[in-house]
C-alpha cells in the first residue's frame, strides 16, 4: 500500500479546472484531504511558500512537502496511493494518448472563469 494520506492539503481556487483535475484524482484513489481555498487576487503566505516559482494553484501538500502543477500532482497521486488501479491505462499506447490529451488541454485552453469571477466581485 502507498504512503499514509493522513496529512494531505490541497491549495485550490474553486472554479479552477486544474484544481478539479487533482480533486478527481484524489477521490478516485480514495484519499482524504483538506481543501484550502485561495483568494485569486490575494495569495496566501502558504501558497507563496509552497509554490515560490509560479505562485499558482493547485498545490498538493503531502506530509509538509509541496507538489505543484496539476498533471505532475496527478502522477504523484497515482504513484503514492497505488493500492487502487492506476488512473492511466495499462497499455503504453493508450497511456501515451491520455498524457497527450492532458498536455494538449493544459497548453491550448485558457481558464477564463477566475478572471470573470474576480471582475464580478469587484463590481458588486
Amino acid at each position: 500500500m502507498g504512503e499514509d494520506n493522513n496529512n494531505v492539503v490541497l491549495l485550490d481556487f474553486w472554479p479552477s479546472s486544474y484544481g478539479m483535475r487533482v480533486k478527481i484524482a484524489l477521490q478516485e484513489k480514495g484519499v482524504s484531504y483538506e481543501c484550502r481555498q485561495e483568494d485569486f487576487e490575494a495569495k496566501s503566505s502558504l501558497l507563496l511558500e509552497m509554490n515560490p516559482i509560479h505562485k499558482m494553484i493547485p498545490v498538493l501538500i503531502h506530509n509538509g512537502k509541496p507538489i505543484c502543477e496539476s498533471l505532475n500532482i496527478v502522477e504523484y497521486i497515482d504513484e503514492v496511493w497505488n493500492h487502487k488501479p492506476s488512473l492511466l491505462p495499462s497499455d503504453p499506447y493508450k497511456r501515451s494518448q491520455a498524457r497527450f490529451w492532458g498536455n494538449y488541454i493544459d497548453k491550448n485552453t485558457k481558464m477564463e472563469l477566475p478572471v470573470n469571477v474576480g471582475r464580478r466581485s469587484r463590481n458588486n
